[in-house]
């Protein structure tokens, strides 16, 4: 398949642009991975020659690319171009499709095209729509493609606003919404680990699996994205498109196939028995909370309330915890728990699955749930995979003491590990849509998180807790489990710290 095309950037000038999207783009033609004839265009309002951008784009490379090898640098920059556009003007578009034109004919590429919208979010309904207007989303002289970055929409009634305009102009199958957690070597492993080692797949279902959980946490707060992120919140910004999408692998039925449209029929019916939360339950089954200051390490740190853009009297949550049940035949009765937070302890996101104790347990424990099977799936970082089982603590008697057996990728120090907007890249390249959400998806995860959404937003009898930065989240949050022995596991940094309490 002739995959040399043109690569548009809408949103050239911003922060992602440089952080991972030039670079990603760079290691993938270092590694050799991008096709022979190819141009990567960047546009935005910002008036600039190429000749700048490129400038800035070596720049951010050498800043951001972590490999350190820039040999091949100049001539990747060689790939790169500028063109200034108003966003709300079609005259804009116009003059782009022109452009391209140019280039196509100069290059000797043919219509093979990616829009990324690299911009804020309100753009989504219009560049889409625009580009259509002048032609941009016809397919007759090559593939078009538009990669679409999250939000996926502010809540259902927005979502379903984007996904009229989109498919308006736009196939399904041209569509692309990015979810960089997705493109995680050890997220995509989630499906070997499953269906191809048959110790595992005979007892993921309810008769030997306890309960799920799913932790995605942060020790930064939210930076320079108080604007933003004031009017979104965790649930928003992590677990309606990140961690569901991981729900959705952890608890898929084997595909038919490995074909994209096999593994996301499935992800969507894992999305389709997600039972419906009712907005009266929503105090019982979800917790939020809002980081308040503390000292760490003889440092200050700041509240939420006290950072940069933030409503002094924000309600918004930067910890959110739900527990929640799948309605099918393998996982009836499993509770599955899911949160996230920001200015907690560490940097880490992993899936830990907790097996059943045994039938009749022999060894006296202080705790039967302490002695249980965990496999722990570390997402980032030190990435990797612990099997949690008991042994015979040596000498007399029958004392059982927990040990971990661990795999981690960096020790196949022979393998390079992409980053997961590289991976995400070259799949869109490929035309391999498997590891991006397809709308009925985003449909279906805003409608299960609306009664979350609406409860916290209308019902102030609800409370926001505050934790002090640097701690794993407010203390209601363990309540979320109906057995009193039970309660989150907290990971540490390093995934071999397995039974270590981490605190800052």
């Amino acid at each position: 398949m002739d995959n040399n095309h043109i690569h548009v950037i809408f949103g050239a000038s911003g922060d992602l642009t440089k952080r991972k999207l030039i670079p990603a783009l760079y290691s993938l033609y270092l590694n050799k991975m991008l096709p022979e004839k190819f141009l990567i265009v960047g546009a935005a309002r910002t008036e600039i020659s190429s000749a700048s951008f490129r400038e800035l784009m070596i720049e951010s490379i050498k800043k951001y690319y972590k490999s350190g090898d820039f040999s091949r640098l100049k001539e990747f920059a060689d790939h790169l171009l500028y063109e200034q556009i108003q966003y709300d003007d079609l005259n804009s578009y116009n003059y782009l499709n022109q452009r391209l034109e140019e280039l196509r004919t100069r290059s000797n590429i043919n219509g093979n095209t990616i829009f990324y919208l690299s911009t804020p979010p309100d753009l989504y309904y219009k560049i889409p729509e625009n580009l259509a207007l002048v032609g941009l989303n016809r397919e007759d002289n090559g593939w078009k493609r538009i990669i679409v970055e999250k939000p996926f929409g502010y809540d259902l009634d927005s979502a379903l606003q984007l996904k009229e305009i989109l498919l308006k102009h736009w196939k399904e199958e041209q569509i692309f919404r990015i979810d960089h957690y997705l493109g995680k070597e050890t997220v995509q492993n989630l499906l070997v680990t499953r269906f191809s080692n048959g110790i595992f797949e005979p007892l993921w279902n309810r008769n030997y699996i306890h309960h799920i959980e799913i932790t995605a946490a942060e020790n930064i707060g939210v930076e320079n994205r108080g604007g933003y992120y004031d009017n979104i919140g965790a649930l928003r910004d992590m677990i309606q498109n990140h961690l569901l999408q991981v729900v959705g692998l952890v608890a898929m039925e084997p595909p038919s196939s490995l074909e994209p449209l096999s593994i996301r029929n499935e992800i969507l019916k894992v999305f389709q028995s997600l039972r419906p939360i009712k907005i009266e339950e929503v105090s019982s089954i979800a917790v939020r909370g809002q980081y308040t200051s503390s000292t760490i390490n003889n440092e200050y740190i700041k509240g939420y309330r006290e950072e940069n853009h933030i409503n002094p009297e924000s309600r918004t949550e930067t910890y959110a915890a739900i527990k929640f049940f799948i309605d099918n035949w393998r996982w009836g009765g499993v509770p599955f728990y899911i949160r996230t937070g920001k200015r907690l302890p560490v940097q880490v996101t992993e899936v830990v699955i907790h097996f059943k104790p045994t039938p009749h347990f022999l060894f006296s424990r202080n705790n039967i749930y302490e002695a249980c099977n965990k496999l722990i799936i570390r997402i980032q970082p030190d990435e990797g995979m612990l099997l949690e089982i008991g042994i015979k603590t040596p000498g007399q008697g029958f004392d059982v003491q927990n040990i971990d057996l661990d795999f981690k990728y960096a020790e196949l120090a022979s393998q390079r590990l992409p980053e997961a907007y590289e991976r995400l890249l070259y799949d869109t390249i490929k035309g391999d849509n498997t590891l991006f959400a397809r709308t009925e998806e985003v449909i279906a995860a805003w409608k299960f998180l609306t009664p979350v959404i609406d409860a916290w937003k209308n019902n102030h009898s609800i409370p926001l807790y505050g934790y002090p930065a640097g701690t794993w989240g407010p203390l209601e949050a363990n309540k979320l489990f109906d057995e009193k022995n039970i309660s989150w596991h907290y990971p540490c940094r390093n995934l071999s710290n397995n039974n270590t309490y981490c605190e800052l």
